[in-house]
């Protein structure tokens, strides 16, 4: 098992990688199009990842389930991101991350109302000051960082995000991590050339400018690669509700960075929703939080 150090530095760097990417895919499609920045993302991520599959000698199952499992995970790939690169027209990068940060609150939902899993009162309480949060936003940011119209693209690409996430579970076909990955990204490739003859007429002429070049392979080898690599190595080896407290710690790290690098100016009622749309997410999560201080000190006591 990885020492502590370890994995506190993996932690930091997902957490640095969450909270860059949205301004990376706001800088990608700077220079070109949206759609087809999300499709070179997909086209040069799946030969890097077949290669990283061979080099680890991983299988590669390609029976019934294992397709099925694959297109379940492509949904948070190619079926949420065409949402949110679409939602980079109508908002800030910090507000993609901040929308992001809904999905623990989305998969509640999911989770209640698909599958019959029970929610706490805190749980109810926490969802519905996140939304008064996410109402004082749309109500008080009708400008070019902050759109209403943006911000249903991200509902829809939170709950596609997931939605996928409930999906792969219950397909349960036992497939190691970087497999998984390297199908879905495959699915996701193949769904994406689907596009391409809606947007021909929109394909690159000229190599892109360097601050969008360097903003696409950013999403491609961190965002899409290193991003999964710590994911899945701290999901083995911490406890998932406090790998899922880095939507409450990304999204203002995101605002902060989009605010110092891209020169995004938020009004000060945004921030006020965001506040509390994080105080909603600390609320839901505050049973979880408790438990693993409980758990901890019941370690240090042996």
């Amino acid at each position: 098992m990885p020492s502590q150090t370890n994995l506190a530095l993996t932690y930091a760097l997902l957490v640095f990688i969450w909270a860059t990417t949205p301004l990376a895919i706001v800088w990608s499609v700077s220079d070109l199009h949206l759609m087809w920045a999300l499709l070179l993302r997909f086209f040069i991520a799946l030969p890097l990842a077949v290669t990283i599959l061979l080099i680890l000698k991983t299988p590669f199952p390609t029976h019934r389930q294992a397709i099925h499992s694959y297109i379940a995970g492509s949904f948070s790939l190619i079926g949420s991101q065409i949402f949110t690169y679409a939602a980079t027209q109508y908002l800030s990068s910090g507000m993609i991350a901040l929308m992001f940060g809904l999905a623990p609150i989305m998969a509640g939902l999911i989770g209640r109302f698909a599958f019959g899993q029970q929610l706490y009162k805190l749980q109810w309480l926490g969802m519905a000051i996140a939304v008064s949060g996410l109402a004082i936003i749309c109500l008080n940011g009708s400008n070019q960082h902050v759109h209403p119209f943006g911000i249903v693209l991200m509902l829809i690409s939170v709950f596609v995000y997931s939605f996928s996430i409930f999906w792969v579970k219950k397909v349960n076909a036992q497939i190691q991590p970087m497999a998984q990955a390297t199908g879905s990204i495959l699915v996701s490739s193949i769904l994406a050339s689907c596009l391409i003859p809606f947007i021909w007429q929109y394909a690159p002429t000229h190599l892109p400018e360097a601050k969008s070049l360097f903003a696409l392979i950013y999403t491609v080898l961190m965002a899409s690669l290193v991003a999964m690599f710590c994911y899945f190595k701290l999901i083995q080896n911490i406890q998932a509700t406090t790998l899922s407290l880095t939507t409450v710690i990304t999204p203002m790290l995101a605002m902060m960075i989009g605010a110092a690098l891209n020169h995004e100016q938020l009004s000060i009622m945004v921030f006020v929703g965001a506040l509390i749309i994080l105080s909603g997410l600390f609320l839901y999560f505050y049973k979880d939080i408790q438990a693993n201080r409980n758990f901890a000190r019941h370690i240090k006591s042996k």
